[in-house]
């Protein structure tokens, strides 16, 4: 949550914290709304893209209160990409599709981010490989925004998980809701998406679990699978890493 970066008080960096926070949340929304959207196209459904939503324009995605929520209480949305499943030949295989084109985004992204963080680390702190010319102009300044460089991306790598886990819940009306249905038979789909309008509070009473009892923390199951994630995606790039011996 951006309001616990502050928890110590106003500071220079507190306030580049918030500035990668913020960054890095718009892009993730950014890219995820995007993905849905594009996907949809690709399988003939133009919406999104009459509606001006197939952009990397950040505006176009946020929904003024969901990114004020996950800003300062950790839960939030970005405005919903609109998708007409009658454009589909199958609808139900076209929703989920779609659906899941935004995780699977995020993940891209997370593996993008833990490239670039696992290389900065490799190729400065790890082998003591500082760029001559600029260390030796001013290492404060030069060392300070390597690992500024390296905080930024690997925020980028850990929220974009986190939002592909939290989306990938099979609470409607989130991502992986519409993956669930899916394989259900209409009866049953038609009666799990009713849930939906009791979506937002079964989400907020799940995120308040830990502060009834801490055995119950909901945000621990995410981090918990969020870093189980990251163990996989380092254990995909080891390999690579080895061969450029990083």
């Amino acid at each position: 949550m951006l309001i616990n970066l502050f928890s110590d008080g106003l500071s220079a960096e507190a306030l580049i914290n918030a500035v990668f926070f913020i960054i890095v949340f718009l892009i993730t929304i950014t890219v995820h709304e995007c993905a849905h959207g594009y996907i949809a196209y690709r399988m003939g459904d133009p919406t999104a893209k009459m509606m001006g939503r197939l952009t990397l324009n950040p505006v176009k995605h946020m929904d003024i209160v969901g990114t004020l929520m996950i800003l300062f209480i950790g839960f939030g949305w970005a405005k919903p990409v609109p998708i007409d499943t009658r454009y589909f030949k199958n609808p139900k295989a076209g929703m989920a599709l779609s659906a899941l084109a935004g995780p699977v985004s995020n993940l891209l992204m997370a593996m993008l981010g833990v490239i670039i963080y696992r290389t900065i680390y490799t190729s400065v702190f790890s082998t003591g490989g500082a760029n001559p010319a600029l260390y030796n102009a001013n290492p404060a300044l030069y060392f300070s925004i390597v690992v500024s460089a390296w905080s930024f991306f690997n925020l980028f790598a850990m929220l974009n998980i986190y939002f592909a886990v939290f989306n990938l819940l099979p609470i409607p009306p989130l991502d992986g809701s519409r993956i669930v249905t899916y394989f259900l038979p209409p009866h049953l789909a038609h009666r799990y998406n009713y849930i939906e309008r009791y979506g937002f509070i079964i989400l907020i009473l799940l995120l308040n679990l830990g502060r009834i009892n801490r055995n119950l923390s909901f945000i621990w199951i995410l981090q918990t699978i969020s870093g189980w994630i990251l163990s996989v995606i380092n254990f995909i790039l080891n390999p690579v890493f080895a061969l450029f011996g990083g």
